[in-house]
C-alpha cells in the first residue's frame, strides 16, 4: 500500500482564500463526470465540488488520507461517487470522464509524462485535464523535498510533459506576490517547513493582491502553474 510521506496538507487546508482564488479560475471545465486524482485529505473536493459535476470520483492511494477524503461534505448537488485507494492505472479500462483534475499532485510523481499518458487514456473527446503545480525549479527547497516533492514546473516544462492530442486551453502563473515569500524562505529563512502563522499571512495578505496583480501582468508570473488541456 502507498502511504504519503507528507504532513502539509491540514497546514495548507488552512487556505481559503487561495482555494476561492483557484475556484475563479477551474470550475468552468470541472463538468460532467470529474476525475480527481490525489484527493489526499478532500481540501480540493470540497472547495471545487460546487454543484456543476454530474459525479466526482476521487483516487486517493493513501488509505488513511482516502478515508479522511470520505467524510468531506461536497456541494450536494454534486454525487461522490466514490473514494478509492488506488492510482490511475487501476481504473477500469473503459471508464471514462470529462474532466481529470491534477492538484498539487503531479509533482509528486516521479513519472509525471507517463502518468498524464496513462490519464488520457481515460478522458472522453472534448474533455479536459486541469493541472495545478508548485512553479520554478529555482524555489524548490527541503520542505518540498521532505513532501516527496520531485520537481517544480515552468510553463514550458509543465507543456512538456502534456501527452499529444490535447489541444492548450490554459496555462498561466498564478500567485505573483506570493513568489517572493517562497523566496524569502527558500534564501533566507531556510525553513523545512512553512509555520501556521506564514500560510495565514500569505493567504489572507498576499493572495488578495495577487488576485489584482497577476492579469496586470497578463499571468505571467506566479508561484503556481495552472493548466487546461482539452481531449480532441
Amino acid at each position: 500500500t502507498y502511504a504519503y510521506v507528507g504532513t502539509e496538507l491540514d497546514l495548507f487546508a488552512q487556505a481559503t482564500n487561495w482555494k476561492r482564488y483557484l475556484q475563479s479560475v477551474v470550475p468552468p471545465f470541472l463538468t460532467g463526470d470529474v476525475l480527481e486524482v490525489g484527493a489526499g485529505i478532500g481540501t480540493t473536493t470540497r472547495a471545487f465540488s460546487d454543484g456543476s459535476a454530474s459525479t466526482w470520483l476521487c483516487l486517493e492511494p493513501d488509505g488513511d488520507l482516502a478515508e479522511r477524503a470520505r467524510g468531506v461534505r461536497a456541494d450536494p448537488r454534486t454525487r461522490i461517487t466514490a473514494v478509492r485507494s488506488h492510482p490511475v492505472q487501476d481504473l477500469e479500462a473503459d471508464r471514462r470522464f470529462d474532466c481529470i483534475l491534477y492538484v498539487d499532485v503531479l509533482e509528486h510523481i516521479e513519472h509525471d509524462r507517463d502518468e498524464l499518458a496513462r490519464a488520457q487514456k481515460h478522458l472522453r473527446p472534448g474533455g479536459h485535464l486541469v493541472v495545478i503545480v508548485p512553479a520554478h525549479q529555482w524555489l524548490f527547497s527541503e520542505f518540498d523535498e521532505a513532501v516527496g516533492q520531485f520537481r517544480r514546473y515552468s510553463r514550458a516544462s509543465l507543456r512538456a510533459v502534456v501527452p499529444p492530442g490535447m489541444d492548450q486551453v490554459m496555462l498561466r502563473y498564478m500567485d505573483a506576490l506570493g513568489v517572493a515569500l517562497s523566496a524569502a524562505n527558500r534564501v533566507l529563512l531556510r525553513a523545512s517547513s512553512p509555520t501556521v502563522g506564514q500560510i495565514k499571512t500569505w493567504d489572507s495578505a498576499v493572495v488578495p493582491l495577487s488576485r489584482l496583480v497577476d492579469p496586470l501582468l497578463f499571468w505571467r508570473a506566479g508561484k503556481s502553474v495552472v493548466g487546461v488541456w482539452r481531449q480532441r
